[in-house]
């Protein structure tokens, strides 16, 4: 009863089956990983995932943690698995009533119970076996003899009429010795699988934790850029209003200017009668008429009046142009936003690069925690993929940097021969353009022979003229620039050489290592 509720609780509750490859979620509960997997996809669309048993709400798609425990449990379990019970073998001499068996005779083909097995041939023909049903199994089928050697060159078991015929002159061996050395290179090879489990369940385990630590790094980078953008939009939308108003009271000025505009239009027309008038009496021969001309008094003398009483008291310097101060100012503070928020994006931090276990070469071994290359004379076994470089040992990251400056430190570890430095993912993986620093897509600081630095980008190769001490340097990359630079990271830190282009796409940070590492320490971004 207890072992059917045992095999019933490794049962995955979504396809009904053994557990495989269990994961579990935040709430406790296990599924397959495949299973779990199709379960989310399914609640996608709807942007909140559930737990299929518990119905737990999530917000984010839940990170799916691999439960080791569950698994060894499983694996032990399907590799011993519960023993199902041979059906009672029963004393073949007993006829009358079914008696349990407590030995077979090989050379009877029969099974004896206590009674009958006293009285049983002890001679040395008759060779005993536990109880079983498949005695025949035991015999020769050709010379219906006991199976008692192995032959080792036809890998057969055989009697000792084979060994003396057919199988004569090879090598043979008694049945339970061959079967003990069979026992002891199996457990051997047993040893090893276990061994070779637990390394790849530890390395899956460290990756594992760097996805979740990468998740949640990632869940709140989205918090915080979130945050910043509501600020920044909150910004956007007071200056807008704060300009827009700027505009809109300037604009009214502008009407009164219009205002004035009209009356000393209507000014100036009144003027240009009284000036034809006047031109007219003074072309006039006749001093009596132009004596007797009754509205003279009217006709003012132009520098007594008209001065702003005429325009209702306004003056044309009152109203000035369209303030572009404000806006001018206005964006040299949307600058200081833009500016700010960039500084709050691009704090400088601890970037944390990964080596591309994908791209890396059959002849390069990544460390668990992705950050250490090292060079290993016989290759590893793995697909060749489009993505793995093939004819160099090199190996490229997983993160890309298309904007901002960044920079990372390496260190190198007994060899003579490496090179770093960043290339576009489009680098060739297979044939002689496929080596960082031999195309114009890389790159690259390199170390070739002893106390020999240099720079090369597409085959061009600049020789570095200062002596190199340490084992640590620094890339520095800032895209916006079209600069890469390379650093040795010795006291004071000195400037090695700055490669100046434009670049047209996504970098990666790139290794080239043989006769020893390269770790990648840490690094860091800035605005």
């Amino acid at each position: 009863m207890a072992c059917a509720y045992l095999r019933e609780e490794m049962n995955c509750s979504i396809c009904l089956n053994t557990y495989t490859d269990p994961v579990l979620l935040r709430c406790g509960h296990n599924f397959c990983r495949d299973c779990i997997d199709r379960a989310l996809d399914t609640q996608e669309g709807s942007g909140v995932y559930s737990c299929p048993e518990c119905r737990k709400r999530f917000q984010q798609r839940p990170a799916l943690m691999r439960n080791i425990a569950l698994r060894k449990i499983m694996d032990s379990f399907l590799l011993f698995p519960p023993t199902k019970k041979e059906p009672g073998i029963f004393c073949t001499y007993c006829v009358d009533s079914p008696v349990p068996a407590v030995i077979s005779c090989l050379h009877c083909e029969a099974s004896l119970c206590d009674k009958h097995l006293r009285v049983h041939s002890k001679s040395p023909e008759h060779v005993f076996t536990d109880p079983s049903t498949s005695l025949v199994d035991r015999k020769c089928s050709v010379h219906r003899k006991i199976l008692e050697y192995y032959c080792t060159e036809d890998a057969a078991c055989i009697c000792v009429y084979c060994s003396v015929g057919e199988h004569r002159g090879h090598r043979v061996e008694r049945l339970d010795e061959a079967c003990e050395k069979k026992k002891k290179k199996l457990r051997n090879v047993l040893q090893k699988l276990i061994t070779k489990r637990e390394e790849t369940e530890e390395r899956v385990q460290s990756l594992e934790e760097h996805w979740r630590k990468a998740l949640e790094k990632a869940s709140g980078e989205e918090e915080r850029v979130t945050a910043l953008f509501i600020d920044l939009r909150r910004l956007l939308d007071d200056l807008e209003k704060r300009v827009l108003s700027e505009i809109s009271r300037q604009e009214k000025e502008s009407l009164s200017l219009s205002a004035l505009i009209h009356q000393l239009e209507i000014k100036k027309d009144e003027l240009s009668r009284k000036m034809r008038h006047i031109e007219e009496l003074c072309n006039m021969t006749n001093p009596l008429t132009v004596l007797q001309e009754q509205d003279t008094g009217d006709l003012c003398d132009p520098e007594e009046g008209g001065g702003d009483e005429d325009t209702g008291g306004h003056n044309t310097h009152d109203v000035d142009d369209l303030d572009v101060t404000v806006i001018s100012d206005t964006f040299r503070t949307l600058c200081d936003i833009i500016s700010g928020i960039r500084s709050r994006i691009y704090v400088e931090r601890p970037v944390d690069i990964l080596l591309d276990v994908n791209t890396a070469a059959s002849s390069i071994r990544l460390s668990d925690d992705l950050k250490t290359a090292t060079w290993r004379r016989e290759k590893l076994n793995g697909p060749q993929t489009a993505e793995r470089f093939q004819d160099y040992p090199q190996v490229m990251s997983n993160q890309r940097f298309f904007f901002g400056r960044h920079y990372w430190d390496v260190e190198i570890s007994s060899s003579r021969l490496w090179s770093v430095g960043m290339c576009y993912p489009s680098i060739d993986r297979r044939g002689d353009q496929s080596g960082i620093g031999d195309n114009n897509k890389s790159w690259i600081l390199r170390r070739r022979s002893r106390n020999k630095y240099s720079v090369r980008h597409d085959r061009k190769e600049i020789q570095i003229p200062y002596n190199i001490s340490s084992d640590r340097f620094r890339i520095y990359l800032d895209y916006e620039a079209g600069q890469l630079s390379f650093y040795e990271l010795c006291d004071p830190i000195r400037h090695l050489h700055t490669f100046t282009t434009t670049f047209t796409g996504p970098l990666h940070a790139a290794l080239w290592v043989r006769e020893g590492s390269i770790k990648i320490l840490g690094g860091g971004r800035n605005c």
